[in-house]
């Protein structure tokens, strides 16, 4: 799924759109409330009401918060962009109940889009946490475990996302709804981006297969670093054993119930999903 660029490239501006009218906070708990009884219930909606959407990228990060506060623990966070010069956009991972490795089976009882994305996730060793000094890259280098073939889980409170309201849909975590993740390449460091291709394969067709195709460019550091600088309002801080997924190489493809989804990078080698059949 495409993400939208916004003006707000500073923590200073970050910070600022955290301070939300007690009125607008009100609103944004109910839209929360909505979007999650959509989920739970896997009866989506395809709009929110007008007078409950969030209306600033600042309110939309604060309908995150909001549903967060509720889907339990954050194991990790999605950061993206449109393009190699625009400004990231972040969500949380909730948990729920664990980040799943290659060749894990999704119950039917948790998805209902079933979107997958090839994606490229770091580990965190060591804790990034709050201070004024931003952190240099060679920092947040150091703080890399490794780096993973991941499959992003696209779930959605809305029946569309691609034609929802943006801010909405930012709120909804992006659409996130589950990670699952392969084995780390040990010399990830070297590896040339602008020469990593992938394909995702579902149910053994080959539905897509790209090259250097991140929107957000091949400098996947670049959007680690902003997360740990200009996210840290939003993060408050990264943990050691966060995960952090840096965006789609192959867009949106949808699965099915009883699918099995492959991604399968040049480099990073293969991650797998498969969705049980419905209950």
């Amino acid at each position: 799924m495409s993400t939208p660029s916004y003006s707000n490239d500073s923590a200073a501006q970050a910070v600022a759109d955290r301070q939300i009218d007690p009125l607008n906070d009100d609103k944004l708990r109910q839209a929360a409330e909505l979007l999650l009884r959509a989920r739970r219930e896997r009866e989506p909606i395809s709009e929110l009401p007008a007078g409950l959407r969030p209306t600033t990228l600042g309110e939309a990060y604060r309908l995150q918060e909001i549903m967060i506060s509720t889907l339990g623990p954050v194991g990790g966070w999605k950061v993206g962009a449109p393009s190699p010069d625009a400004v990231p956009l972040c969500a949380p991972m909730p948990l729920l109940g664990g980040f799943g490795q290659s060749n894990v089976t999704i119950g039917a009882s948790f998805s209902r889009f079933r979107g997958v994305e090839a994606e490229i996730a770091f580990r965190l060793r060591s804790d990034l946490p709050l201070r004024e000094r931003p952190y240099s890259r060679e920092e947040v280098v150091a703080a890399i475990a490794g780096a993973h073939p991941a499959i992003e889980i696209l779930e959605a409170a809305f029946l569309d996302p691609d034609s929802a309201d943006r801010l909405s849909v930012i709120g909804d975590l992006q659409s996130h709804g589950g990670f699952v993740h392969g084995a780390a390449l040990p010399d990830w460091r070297d590896v040339d981006f602008a020469h990593e291709s992938v394909i995702m394969i579902v149910d053994g067709v080959v539905r897509i297969e790209s090259r250097a195709s991140n929107l957000a460019g091949v400098d996947l550091l670049r959007l680690v670093t902003w997360l740990a600088n200009e996210g840290q309002p939003r993060t408050g801080g990264l943990k050691a054993g966060d995960w952090i997924t840096t965006g789609s190489w192959t867009g949106k493809v949808l699965a099915s119930a009883g699918s099995e989804a492959i991604a399968r990078f040049s480099t990073f080698g293969d991650v797998v999903v498969r969705f049980a059949d419905e209950e």
